[in-house]
C-alpha cells in the first residue's frame, strides 16, 4: 500500500516568520514584534521586520509551490495584520492581502490550510492579561468570526491552535520565547486553559458559520516516544512514556490533547499538578471538547523505549548520533509510532502539519542548493509515515516545514528549514535540490521515495 489517492501533499510557514511588513498598513504590533527588541532574547539582535518579504512577494512564492507541485499549503494569519488591537476595529488591508494570498493559491490549484493562531499574539491584549485574561477566549472567538466571515467561501481547510506547548510552554514559563515571562505553574496552567477555551470557541465558530462545509483540526506538538522492537512489552511502554505525565513539564501529549479530543483532563497530571491546576467552571470542558475532523501533529524527533523507565524517561543518545543543526535528532521511527499512538488513542485521522530539518545551507559556486542531508531524512522520515499507513494509520497529509527559509523565532536567521533558500539580503528565492526531489515524490504520490536517483534529478534542476 501506499498513501491514499487524495493525500494532501504540502508545506508550512508561518505569518512572523515570513511576511514582514510588520508595521505597514495598519498592522499592530505583537509580542514577537517586542521580543525581537528585547537585548539578548533573540539570536544577534535578529527581527521579523522583513523576514522573506512574503507580503510583497507572495506571488513569486506561490509560483515555487506550483512549480513544485505541492497541492496544500499551511500558513497562519497575522491576528494584529487583521485587527491591530487584536479587537475592535478591523484593518481592512491586512484582510486584503490574505485575499490576495487565498485567490493566488487556488489560481495554482493549491488548496489553502488556514491556521488561526501560530504564536503572534497581539501586543494591544498582551497588555490586557493575554492568555491568562478569562476574557481571551472572547477575543479570539471574535477573530475567528471575522476570518470565516472573510475567508471561508475559499478556504474550507481550517486549524486552530500551533504548538500550544511551545507558545504556553516555552512562552510562559521557560521565557526562551514570546511573551518571554517565567510564571509560576499555576499561571502557565491557567493560560494553557485559556487558550484550549479559545480552541474550542474557535471550532464551534467555524462549524456555525463556514460558507462551506469546513474540515477542522489543530497541530499541537507531537511528543514521540517509540518502542525499542515490536514486542509487545516495549510498545506498551513506549505508549506509557507517551502519554503518562510523570513530571512538571509543558511537553506532554495527554494535558493538551485529552481535554481537546476526550473532554477531560488527564488524571496523573490532575494528580501531580494538585493545587497548581486553575479552579475552573467544569462547563468549561464543554466549551474544549469540540468534535475535530483530523488530528494534526508536527513531528520532527523521538526517543526509543528500550530500557526501564526511570532510565527511558530523560533517554541520552550515544555520543555521536546524528543530529540537525538545530540539535534534534534523526530519529524516523517518530512517522510510524507518533501517529500510531496518537491515532490509537484519540481515534482521528492524521495530518503531519510540520516535519523538517534545518541544516547548513548555502547557495554553491554554481548557483544550486545541494541539501542532501533534507532528502536522505525526508526519505526516511516519509518511508516510515507510508509504512504506517500501509499498516493501518490514516494518514491524511504531510506538510514539509519549511516551504523556505524563514526568520526562526528565538533563533532568529541562524536555522534553515526551507526546501527554498532566501537570501536575507537580498531576498532571491532559489529552490534547493530538495525542492526537486520533493516534487518528484508527490508526482509518484510517495511510491519513490528513495535518493537513488539524486544526480537525475540534480541534472533537472
Amino acid at each position: 500500500m501506499s498513501f491514499r489517492d487524495d493525500f494532501h501533499w504540502g508545506a508550512a510557514t508561518a505569518s512572523y516568520q515570513i511576511e514582514g511588513a510588520w508595521d505597514a498598513e495598519g498592522k499592530g504590533p505583537n509580542v514577537w514584534d517586542r521580543m525581537c527588541r528585547w537585548p539578548g532574547k533573540v539570536h544577534d539582535g535578529h527581527t521579523g521586520d522583513v523576514a522573506c518579504d512574503h507580503v510583497n512577494r507572495y506571488r513569486e512564492d506561490v509560483e515555487l509551490m506550483r512549480q513544485i507541485g505541492i497541492n496544500s499549503y499551511r500558513f497562519s494569519v497575522s491576528w494584529s495584520r487583521v485587527l491591530p488591537e487584536g479587537t475592535g476595529k478591523v484593518n481592512e488591508a491586512g484582510l486584503a492581502f490574505y485575499d490576495r494570498l487565498i485567490d493566488a493559491l487556488l489560481e495554482a490549484n493549491v488548496q489553502p490550510w488556514l491556521t488561526l493562531f501560530h504564536w503572534d499574539y497581539p501586543l494591544a491584549l498582551y497588555n490586557r492579561g493575554g492568555w491568562l485574561n478569562r476574557e481571551s477566549p472572547d477575543w479570539f472567538e471574535a477573530y475567528t468570526r471575522l476570518l470565516v466571515d472573510r475567508f471561508s467561501d475559499r478556504v474550507t481547510n481550517w486549524m486552530t491552535l500551533n504548538e500550544p506547548q511551545c507558545f504556553i510552554g516555552m512562552g510562559h514559563y521557560t521565557g526562551q520565547h514570546a511573551p518571554g515571562c517565567k510564571l509560576p505553574w499555576s499561571d502557565v496552567l491557567l493560560a494553557a486553559h485559556h487558550a484550549l477555551m479559545a480552541h474550542g470557541r474557535a471550532v464551534s465558530t467555524i462549524r456555525e458559520h463556514a460558507r462551506n462545509t469546513p474540515t477542522i483540526g489543530w497541530a499541537p506538538v507531537g511528543v514521540v516516544r517509540y518502542p525499542h522492537n515490536n514486542d509487545r512489552q516495549y510498545i506498551d511502554h513506549a505508549r506509557s512514556l507517551m502519554f503518562d505525565i510523570t513530571e512538571k513539564t509543558h511537553w506532554s501529549n495527554t494535558w493538551y490533547s485529552d481535554p481537546v479530543i476526550l473532554g477531560h483532563y488527564p488524571e496523573d497530571g490532575l494528580r501531580l499538578f494538585a493545587e497548581d491546576v486553575p479552579n475552573f467552571d467544569p462547563a468549561d470542558l464543554k466549551v474544549i471538547n469540540q468534535p475535530l475532523d483530523f488530528y494534526g501533529a508536527n513531528i520532527y524527533t523521538g526517543a526509543p523505549a528500550n530500557g526501564t523507565p526511570e532510565i527511558d524517561l530523560h533517554y541520552k543518545r550515544p555520543a555521536g548520533s546524528p543530529h540537525t543543526l538545530i540539535g534534534w535528532p534523526l530519529e524516523p521511527d517518530c512517522l510510524y509510532w507518533g501517529p500510531y499512538f496518537l491515532q490509537e488513542r484519540y481515534k482521528l485521522p492524521i495530518v503531519i502539519t510540520e516535519n523538517g530539518m534545518s541544516g547548513h545551507d548555502w547557495v554553491a559556486s554554481d548557483g544550486r542548493v545541494y541539501d542532501y542531508h533534507r532528502i536522505d531524512l525526508a526519505s526516511r522520515y516519509l518511508t516510515r509515515l507510508r509504512d504506517a499507513a500501509s499498516d493501518g494509520v490514516d494518514i491524511r497529509g504531510y506538510f514539509h516545514w519549511s516551504l523556505m527559509d524563514n526568520f526562526e523565532w528565538a533563533e532568529g536567521y541562524s536555522q534553515r528549514f526551507g526546501m527554498i533558500h532566501v537570501d536575507y539580503q537580498t531576498l532571491k528565492r532559489t529552490p534547493k535540490l530538495s525542492a526537486h526531489w520533493y516534487g518528484r515524490v508527490i508526482e509518484s504520490n510517495g511510491n519513490e521515495l528513495g535518493v537513488d536517483r539524486l544526480e537525475e534529478q540534480l541534472c533537472d534542476a
